[in-house]
């Protein structure tokens, strides 16, 4: 069961770079496509948000074992999409987060700390 997530989000394509920003939107869904079905990550979930006025946009939310996750953002591949969002779109960011048990794990630790 998943007790870790990466959180990848973006503003909007960088002008003039939008069919790139396309395109690697394409590859990515198919790269966390074998992703998933090779066992390296439980589940992926890409969103766009509506218009709102701030710079998040859209985002991807990965799902999966800590360690795993680990490797997986490790991988040539995930590395260079990254790098190659970073050219064409603005404000990307990736973010470890924790979930499920992850966050009852963290909990614990806070709760240990402030004397409860």
């Amino acid at each position: 069961m998943a007790n870790g997530a990466l959180f990848i989000g973006w503003n909007r394509p960088v002008r003039g770079r939008e069919q790139q920003s396309m395109g690697l939107f394409q590859k990515t869904m198919e790269y966390y496509t074998k992703a998933k079905s090779d066992g390296k990550i439980e589940s992926f979930e890409p969103v766009l948000l509506g218009a709102h006025g701030g710079d998040l946009n859209g985002f991807f939310l990965i799902k999966g074992d800590v360690a795993k996750l680990s490797e997986f953002k490790r991988e040539d591949t995930f590395v260079e999409f990254v790098i190659e969002a970073g050219f064409c779109l603005d404000g990307i960011g990736v973010i470890e987060g924790s979930i499920g048990e992850g966050i009852t794990d963290i909990m614990s630790r806070w709760a240990k700390l402030i004397g409860k």
